[in-house]
């Protein structure tokens, strides 16, 4: 069955791991760090221009937030990570609920949002060995490709790939929230984790 990826509805929001969403419909995490543009990759998605909140600040989205997704599945908006102006507490709280839900054994697939234009970070590295650890199949969707030129896109793809150190099956999708490129490859490997369940 096609997933509508216009009907999405608010479920809840999760703030300890007594929260999480266990009643067997598959979850497609999305994870990047602050200021990646991860809500507008979701609001890409969906159809919607305010549907994630765009935070004007990053570091806004402090839990798990789901979305179910035509009936059929939730997609999953984890906190961004990497931001520094949050406090040490804070940082603590947001781990150990991340440890949880990646040891919970919800995850579908995951969808790791990186920015095109930049090695990845430190924290984005962990972020991919935490879904490896999850067992889950990795979608990297690399975000704000209008921002680079034609002649950087390959050597961009490939420094991203070795990075992240990603394995056989990984798909990397060059991917523009704000154009739309990579939207339609992006539905299809989710419509597909949906459909295998």
């Amino acid at each position: 069955m096609a997933v509508n990826f216009n009907q999405v509805e608010f479920i809840r929001s999760a703030a300890s791991p007594k929260d999480f969403l266990r009643d067997g419909l598959p979850q497609l995490a999305f994870a990047g760090r602050s200021n990646v543009g991860k809500s507008s990759v979701i609001n890409r998605l969906v159809n919607r221009k305010n549907f994630a909140r765009v935070g004007a600040s990053p570091g806004k989205t402090s839990q798990i937030n789901y979305f179910r997704l035509d009936g059929a599945a939730y997609l999953v908006d984890l906190p961004g990570y990497g931001y520094a102006k949050v406090s040490k507490a804070e940082r603590d709280r947001w781990g150990r609920l991340m440890e949880a839900y990646f040891a919970s054994g919800l995850i579908a697939v995951g969808v790791q949002i990186v920015d095109a234009r930049h090695k990845p970070t430190a924290d984005d590295v962990t972020m991919a060995n935490w879904f490896y650890d999850a067992g889950c199949p990795l979608v990297v969707a690399a975000n704000k490709l209008d921002k680079l030129k034609k002649s950087e896109i390959a050597p961009n793809l490939e420094l991203i790939r070795q990075t992240l150190d990603l394995r056989e099956g990984d798909v990397l999708i060059p991917f523009s929230a704000e154009k739309g490129d990579g939207k339609a490859e992006l539905m299809g490997w989710l419509a597909a984790a949906v459909e295998n369940g």
